[in-house]
Formats: C-alpha cells, sequence, structure tokens
C-alpha cells in the first residue's frame, strides 16, 4: 500500500509534499495508518485530536495514545477537550452532528492561527461509499452522489482511494497499534447499520462494488462538473445576478427552461429549501410572496426571485453619542466627523446642520408611520413607505432601510435620502459629516 500512497500523492496531491499539515488523528486504525504513511514519506505535519469526552474513561484512553503515537514518530500534537453534549443540546443538534461542528471548526480554527495549509482526514473509499448511500436513501440531487471531495478548502482525504480492507492489511503487516471506538459496532446510527449490516450483502453480491462504485463517482462527477459550467453560463448572461443580501433570479428567463424546476433546484438545494412545488409556484405568484428555509428567504418581487439570509438582528436601534467617531450598522459602519465645507455628495454621505440635531441620535428600522421631509422638496413631508415604494424598494430592501434620528425626527433614510430640515444652509456655523462605509 505505502507504493501505492506514495504514487498517489506524486500524481494527484503533489502539493502536500511542499506544505504544512495537520493531521486529525482519533486514535483509530484509519487514522494511524494515515499519520504512518505520511511520516513514512516525511511529509512536514502535526497531529491534532478531539476528545468529545462521550465514551467516559475510554475517551482519556484514546487521548493518551495519541500523546504516546506522537511522541513515537516524534511529532507535535494538538488536544483540544469538547463538553459535546452541552453543545449539542444549546445548539439543538444530534450528538454526532455536534461533534462534527466542533472538530471541523476547531481544526479549521488552529490551521488559520497556526497557518497550516492544509488539514488531513482519514476518510478512505468505503467512507464515500457509506456518505453515498446515506444520501441516497434520504433524497438528494447529484451533488450529494459525488462522493467526499478529495479536497474541500484547506481539508484533505489522501486515503479516499483506498478501502478499509486495505488499510488493515497495511495496519497488521506493519504490527500498528491503534483504539477501537466500541460505538462503532453500534447499529443505531444509519452509518454504522449500512456498515455492518447493508454493504457486506452487497459486497457478497459484488465482489468488485468497490472499484464499480469509484467508477460511478467519477462519472457523476463529470456529470457535476457539466452542470456548474452550464449554471457559471448562466450568471455570464445575466440570468442569475448577485445582490447585496444574496441573488436574484430573472423569473422571465427561468419559465423558458424545458425544465424550471430542475435549474431551482440546483440554484437553491444548498440553502435549506425542501418544499420545491413551493418554490416552483413563486415563479407565477403575486410580487411579495415568499417561501422560506431555516436560513434564507426567497421572495417574488415583479420580475425577480430574491434570495436572501434569514438574519436576527441583536439590536433593534442603536444609541449615537456626540463622542462617537464611528459607529458599525448591519448596513455598514457610519462615521461621523466635523467638516469646514460641503464636498460632493452622493447616497452615502450626507452634510448636516450640527445646531439642527440633538444628541444622542438614535439608529433604528423604520415603522410604518414614519414620516421625513424628502431633501430638496421644499418642506414637502413624505411617508417613508410611500419613498420606499416610489423607489421601486424590493420587500428584502425595505426591511434592510435603516433610519437615523434626531429625537423623533428623521435626520437620513440611510444610504437613501437625506431630511430637509437638517440641511447645510448659509447661516450654517458648524456642519457634520456623516459617511456609511
Amino acid at each position: 500500500m505505502i507504493n501505492n500512497f506514495q504514487s498517489h500523492i506524486n500524481s494527484k496531491l503533489p502539493f502536500l509534499k511542499h506544505s504544512k499539515l495537520l493531521l486529525a488523528i482519533s486514535g483509530g486504525i484509519d487514522s494511524v495508518v494515515l499519520a504512518h504513511l505520511c511520516h513514512s514519506m516525511g511529509l512536514n505535519m502535526a497531529l491534532a485530536h478531539c476528545n468529545f469526552n462521550l465514551r467516559g474513561a475510554e475517551s482519556d484512553t484514546d487521548e493518551d495514545f495519541v500523546l504516546e503515537l506522537a511522541e513515537d514518530l516524534d511529532l507535535e500534537v494538538f488536544i483540544e477537550s469538547f463538553d459535546t453534549k452541552a453543545y449539542a443540546k444549546d445548539h439543538k443538534l444530534s450528538i454526532q452532528m455536534a461533534a462534527r461542528q466542533l472538530r471541523y471548526n476547531w481544526f479549521k480554527t488552529l490551521a488559520d492561527q497556526l497557518q497550516f495549509d492544509y488539514v488531513l482526514t482519514a476518510h478512505h473509499a468505503d467512507d464515500n461509499l457509506e456518505t453515498f448511500l446515506i444520501n441516497f436513501t434520504r433524497g438528494t440531487g447529484l451533488e450529494g452522489l459525488t462522493g467526499i471531495p478529495e479536497v474541500n478548502d484547506v481539508f484533505v482525504r489522501p486515503l479516499l482511494p483506498f478501502s478499509r480492507a486495505d488499510i488493515e492489511a497495511y495496519a497488521k503487516a506493519h504490527k500498528l497499534k491503534w483504539v477501537e471506538d466500541r460505538s462503532n459496532n453500534s447499529t443505531k446510527y444509519l452509518r454504522n447499520k449500512l456498515r455492518h449490516d447493508v454493504i457486506p450483502i452487497l459486497k457478497e453480491i459484488n465482489p468488485s462494488l468497490l472499484d464499480g462504485f469509484q467508477k460511478t463517482i467519477s462519472h457523476l462527477q463529470g456529470s457535476s462538473d457539466i452542470v456548474d459550467d452550464s449554471i457559471e453560463a448562466l450568471f455570464k448572461n445575466g440570468i442569475m445576478r448577485l445582490t447585496p443580501t444574496g441573488f436574484k433570479l430573472q423569473i422571465s428567463e427561468i419559465q423558458k427552461f424545458y425544465n424550471p424546476k430542475a435549474y431551482l433546484y440546483r440554484f437553491l438545494n444548498t440553502y435549506g429549501f425542501t418544499e420545491w412545488d413551493d418554490v416552483v409556484n413563486l415563479l407565477q405568484a403575486q410580487s411579495g410572496k415568499w417561501v422560506q428555509s431555516s436560513t434564507h428567504r426567497l421572495i417574488k418581487d415583479r420580475d425577480f426571485l430574491l434570495l436572501s439570509e434569514i438574519l436576527e438582528d441583536e439590536r433593534a436601534s442603536m444609541t449615537v453619542l456626540e463622542t462617537d467617531k464611528q459607529v458599525e450598522t448591519p448596513l455598514g459602519i457610519l462615521f461621523f466627523d466635523e467638516a469646514d465645507a460641503m464636498l460632493n455628495t452622493d447616497k452615502n454621505t450626507i452634510y448636516i446642520d450640527k445646531s439642527t440635531i440633538t444628541f444622542p441620535l438614535t439608529l433604528r428600522k423604520w415603522e410604518d408611520g414614519d414620516v421625513f421631509y424628502p431633501l430638496g422638496m421644499q418642506g414637502k413631508k413624505k411617508k417613508v413607505s410611500k419613498y420606499l415604494k416610489d423607489e421601486k424598494q424590493s420587500l428584502l430592501e425595505k426591511e434592510q432601510t435603516w433610519l437615523l434620528c434626531s429625537e423623533n425626527n428623521i435626520v437620513w433614510i440611510l444610504g437613501k435620502r437625506a431630511d430637509e430640515r437638517f440641511k447645510v444652509t448659509e447661516k450654517t456655523k458648524h456642519i457634520l459629516k456623516v459617511e456609511l462605509k
């Protein structure tokens, strides 16, 4: 196996030979074999182990084993202990999902802080098959059938071409030691049930199951690449356009497709939507109708479908003191500075007669009933709702509209329109420049 592993690194992952690597190690046979293989090649690496504190003394035994392995291989090792059950409860996750989030977040943070180029994990061909079957049984699109990516951001999986049997044979031939996680034998988890009950039967039916699976994955990945190229072309053609809050889809162009539902699925499946008939029905719905997932919302706005993330504002309003030089807002940073004269203005910069305002100022979202006097309209008042409608603001844009107020009076609709009552005149002695960046 070692020759095949070296050949795979040299041909497919040569960048690993010149990189600083962090190897995720549980103490199980897969990660132990990966550590020995990489060490035999002289790769520049350190080890990282997560203690999830889920199996009592066994979790501590695993940690001790990893420390001994690091000493035997003369490698630096990082250990992190997690209260996985508390994290799962706080974030309303299963224990498996909580552990996954904790370890990947920690690996990424460690890599960023200590400048590791890549994080190696010990996923292999059997893991890939299990993931394929899990996605298949739960219902998925093409992207869920293309398997575990060999390279995904900083994460690299050098053992993907090798089977569990290959790994076990190498470990036994080199008399390696490892620790067994007894929870891997429990069939209460879907992955373990597939591993112990389903896949052995499939291998009995077809002893070349993994070889055939690898070919299937390769073909599906090729098909996925073609689809990705098609989606990129749609961006270039303007059917899909980026917006400050997400992106928008041109409805008239989507309706020209033979199967609009398939395209909408490809556009939106990574944003948590599940009710695809409802998504398709938005194409014919009235403007303002919307559907949402747990993380995103899709709104029909005239000729477009607008996608945006669902954000929870930490503060409904903010206070601006006279001593504040800058204030962070959901729209950007507001800068306050005294000015000698009015220079070039744009929608993100206003000049105020400082004597007309009373500190502290307030930053808040607009509400029904809000009224202001648009700059340049010679003292005519207007409802903010009417102004936003006249400006053809989408529902998303309306929801992200903030006001700068002095007492109960609107000074500025941020990034849109200032109020006539606070403008600089010939009698102004102190000018306040307010800029949104």
